[in-house]
């Protein structure tokens, strides 16, 4: 049976990466978070003291990076230059520093060929903004997960509270505004639906009904025009 390329896209906290571990280890398919991989370039630049508005010195380092996504049994690990970064990239100060680095054009190009190699055999699931439309555009399967502003700062503010972090729901919903408008105005790869994918809202569904949505796609291995579910 041919091994498929999975593509789901979809803005911040609309429960991606979730999808995407549990889709993979059903699929038995290698899960790619390429949000981690932008958070790892980010969360150096921040150790290093660069300005992330200094495009040549941030695309420097993305390319001088060995950036490695590890399969575990509770999702995936990251390690930068052989460093366990797996927590250290999931505060918000990181988060908004991938927005801004993944704005960058060469960096984006720097990721895409690594996220491209990864990919090339199929048997993946990937997610991240630009899979569906930039990465993988021939990808046999394309999903637009998507869900309410406020259901998405919800789901992220539970996050951090299980990693014992506190954060305040007002200003994590004003933070993911703020990286919707960076996602979807970039000059360079902008969030959107690619006209041939499902798209889902999440809102309102669990875990569990979103998968089997997806899965009887794959199983169909069909693709929707952006229809709103």
């Amino acid at each position: 049976m041919k091994r498929l390329i999975v593509a789901i896209d979809g803005p911040s906290g609309s429960g991606k990466s979730t999808l995407g571990k549990r889709l993979a280890r059903r699929l038995g398919y290698q899960y790619i978070d390429t949000g981690a991989m932008y958070r790892a370039v980010a969360w150096r630049a921040l150790q290093a003291g660069i300005d992330l508005d200094d495009a040549d010195a941030v695309t420097r380092l993305a390319g001088d990076l060995r950036i490695e996504l590890e399969s575990r049994p509770d999702g995936v690990g990251v390690r930068v230059d052989g460093r366990d970064v797996t927590e250290a990239i999931r505060t918000p100060a990181v988060a908004q520093g991938a927005s801004r680095v993944s704005a960058i054009p060469a960096v984006r190009r720097v990721l895409v060929r690594i996220q491209q190699e990864l990919g090339r055999r199929g048997g993946i699931v990937m997610d991240g903004r630009d899979i569906g439309t930039v990465v993988f555009s021939h990808a046999e399967i394309k999903v637009y997960l998507d869900a309410s502003e406020e259901e998405r700062a919800r789901r992220r503010c539970a996050e951090d509270a299980a990693r014992g972090v506190s954060t305040d729901m007002a200003a994590t919903r004003q933070a993911i505004q703020e990286r919707d408008r960076r996602d979807k105005t970039r000059e360079d790869s902008p969030l959107r639906c690619a006209d041939d994918a499902y798209y889902l809202d999440s809102t309102g569904l669990t875990i569990d009904e979103v998968l089997a949505r997806i899965e009887a796609l794959v199983e169909q291995r069909r693709g929707k025009s952006c229809s709103r579910d």
